[in-house]
């Protein structure tokens, strides 16, 4: 029998008194167990200002075109808060993809929801008053925590106890999990979007995709969550449905959607343990449920692939299993999406055995290659009519990212037999080692810049926050998932896995420095950088500070520059991402500790009141925050679950048995077998051809 979600936390709920509820603040006495910690605290300084008159346009607006939450009654504005979404938020991303406050903050495994009071008439200042109640728990480190200011935050631990207990900083992930989890379970279950400050949800289509429950099952069974993930898997059984008339993005639908579910086939049917449900027992009714409705999905994604040149259309209609060309940028499809979807179909392949799967992926990666880009550096778009680029816009932030790395995983996933992608990925490395690479002003930190007008013109020092998944590719590549210290001992290691695992190691620390510069310790969704004129080579001398002066006039924060227009945060995963890589094959402490210094920073400045869970922010770069009133399906697919495993032992996942796709979800390398092989063969450059063909002559 599935377990009713809103009563997980029915037994401490009730456990706070009317008495306690009154208490003075300053006398604040919490009882853990039978013994009495006498607590006192001071009102934060990093709380969000929930009530600021700045905060945007379409957050102050959204109450007021809002439909019914989930279970209320319809009224008068039903509906009209989808027709309008998006109309307030024109810089917002679609739903796709210094100094920092030293505030531990102390989660709970069963938190007590707060009562919001409303004190004085006319309304002119809202407070909140947050009682947290005891928790069975183990640690002595729980306390209460109330505050009348406007805002909400975690008990505070005024000193972390354990020491580098990564277990126990693990269970804090978890529970921070839970704590979003449970509070899109409570406001908005079976909804596309969240938005935790108004505890709202938005439906994508007329019935709902399962955006964030199916984005989520993985990390639940990662996570060993089985309530949770049982009240999940009931809603797939009765509630999704792909047969809506419906336009998706094929990327992100094939990623998240198709990827979700193929990973929590995988991980139930290779990892029973964890997070059993008895459901997915061998031979169990509905044991197939992940991998049917993933085929279900994978044969109406296919359709966008029904393109002149095999390059999928952007988006496609569900229901009618038709392709649709991109609005914008004169139909050209993003490269990066249309080059990554290839784990996922090859996968489903595999599951399958349909090969249409694999061929139509595969399809795309030779047209790609018969474009011949220079130096392995590919324009963000592309033309699904005719297979040729449109312009030469070369970076690795949106648009281009993912197409490099799915160049090593393809690699990998079929274990390493298809040197194809791993000759595109050396040559591809090599471009951005010539082309991108340069160092900062004064301090010389390195990064990667763009070339937005080709690769003749000039270097453009900006990255995206989404670039810093690269020193974890890189890393991973070198090393194919090995660690470090092995990889060394094979005949196969050279100075040029030397140099490149060097690039990853100072890549990895300039993103952490994008994190460090910002006021919250969050980094901005984009950072400019003070370079050289003429920019540096990547052979010039270097020698980036390794440590960080927290100095507002320190000299290492006049390499930065962070522009009004990209100083929100979104809860990406980029940087934590790389950070377990970083730590699975170096093992080097120093990234887990910089993932638990981001964890604090995420859960002491993005917290909701009232048990909302977190937010992305609008402004990381002032104390208190502003905030941008969402929470990203990938603040759970990604981030929490990139914490998680960087806390985990090694054994969790082997890098060496795995891919992660670009949404972090876990697939298996696997045998291609005897139905699969790589069908297409790279074809010599034009001036290697005609010089070819004048030897011959």
């Amino acid at each position: 029998m599935i377990r009713d979600p809103f009563n997980i936390h029915k037994k401490n709920v009730f456990r706070a008194t009317a008495a306690r509820a009154a208490q003075s603040v300053s006398d604040t006495v919490v009882q853990v167990g039978t013994q009495a910690l006498d607590m006192s605290f001071s009102v934060p300084k990093n709380v969000p200002n929930f009530g600021a008159a700045g905060r945007e346009f379409e957050d102050r607006a959204w109450a007021s075109v809002s439909g019914p939450r989930p279970g209320k009654g319809k009224g008068i504005m039903d509906g009209v808060q989808d027709r309008v979404n998006g109309l307030f938020d024109k810089k917002a991303l679609p739903m796709y993809k210094d100094k920092p406050y030293l505030y531990a903050p102390s989660l709970r495994k069963r938190p007590m929801w707060k009562r919001k009071r409303i004190l004085g008439s006319g309304a002119l200042f809202l407070f909140f008053f947050l009682y947290m109640a005891g928790f069975f728990s183990s640690s002595s480190d729980n306390t209460l925590q109330t505050t009348p200011s406007s805002g909400w935050l975690w008990s505070s631990v005024a000193q972390e106890k354990g020491g580098h207990d990564w277990a126990k900083r693990r269970e804090l992930v978890v529970e921070a999990f839970e704590l979003s989890w449970d509070a899109y379970v409570r406001y908005a279950w079976g909804y596309d979007e969240y938005h935790p400050v108004e505890k709202t949800g938005r439906k994508m289509s007329p019935e709902g995709l399962g955006w964030i429950i199916i984005d989520s099952l993985d990390t639940m069974m990662i996570m060993n969550l089985t309530s949770r993930l049982e009240h999940a898997r009931k809603w797939l059984t009765t509630s999704l449905t792909w047969d809506q008339n419906q336009d998706v993005s094929t990327f992100e639908t094939t990623i998240r959607m198709l990827g979700g579910l193929l990973a929590a086939h995988y991980l139930s049917n290779e990892f029973p343990e964890l997070a059993p449900i008895a459901g997915d027992d061998p031979g169990s009714p509905g044991e197939d449920l992940y991998l049917e409705k993933a085929k279900d999905l994978g044969d109406r994604l296919l359709s966008a692939f029904d393109t002149p040149s095999g390059i999928p259309y952007s988006s496609v209609n569900l229901e009618k299993y038709k392709g649709i060309p991109s609005h914008d940028d004169m139909g050209a499809a993003s490269t990066a999406e249309a080059t990554s979807v290839q784990l996922e179909f090859k996968y489903l392949a595999k599951l399958t055995g349909e090969r249409y799967f694999w061929d139509a992926a595969e399809k795309v990666m030779q047209v790609i290659d018969d474009n011949h880009p220079e130096d392995g550096l590919v324009p963000i778009y592309i033309y699904p009519t005719n297979g040729e680029f449109r312009g030469e816009n070369i970076r690795l932030g949106s648009r281009g990212d993912s197409y490099y790395e799915y160049l090593i995983k393809q690699y990998l996933q079929t274990q390493k037999s298809e040197k194809v992608y791993l000759d595109m990925w050396e040559e591809s490395l090599k471009g951005i080692r010539k082309h991108l690479i340069t160092y900062t002003e004064p301090s010389g930190f390195t990064i990667v810049a763009e070339r937005p007008d080709g690769l003749k013109q000039r270097l453009f020092p900006k990255m995206d926050h989404l670039v810093c998944f690269l020193p974890g590719t890189i890393a991973l590549a070198v090393t194919e998932g090995l660690p470090e210290s092995e990889a060394r001992k094979l005949p196969s290691w050279s100075k040029k896995k030397e140099e490149e695992m060097e690039l990853a190691k100072e890549l990895m620390h300039t993103c952490w420095a994008t994190y460090k510069y910002m006021a919250t310790g969050l980094a901005a969704e984009i950072t400019h950088f003070n370079i050289a004129d003429p920019p540096l080579p990547e052979s010039a001398a270097h020698n980036a500070p390794q440590e960080f002066d927290p100095d507002p006039e320190a000299e290492w924060r006049k390499d930065f520059i962070v522009k009004a227009n990209d100083v929100h945060n979104l809860q990406r995963p980029e940087t934590v991402e790389s950070l377990f890589y970083m730590w699975r094959i170096t093992g080097d402490e120093k990234y887990r500790e910089w993932g638990w210094e981001m964890f604090k920073s995420f859960m002491n400045y993005t917290a909701v009141p009232e048990g909302g869970g977190f937010t992305s922010l609008s402004n990381a770069n002032v104390i208190p925050p502003k905030i941008k009133d969402n929470m990203e399906s990938f603040w759970l697919a990604e981030t929490l679950k990139y914490m998680y495993l960087l806390f985990s032992p090694n054994d969790l996942l082997p890098l060496d048995k795995i891919v992660l796709n670009t949404e972090a979800h876990p697939f298996p390398r696997f045998e291609m077998g005897r139905l699969f092989s790589t069908g297409w063969e790279r074809k010599p450059a034009p001036k290697e051809s005609e010089a070819k063909a004048q030897v011959k002559e």
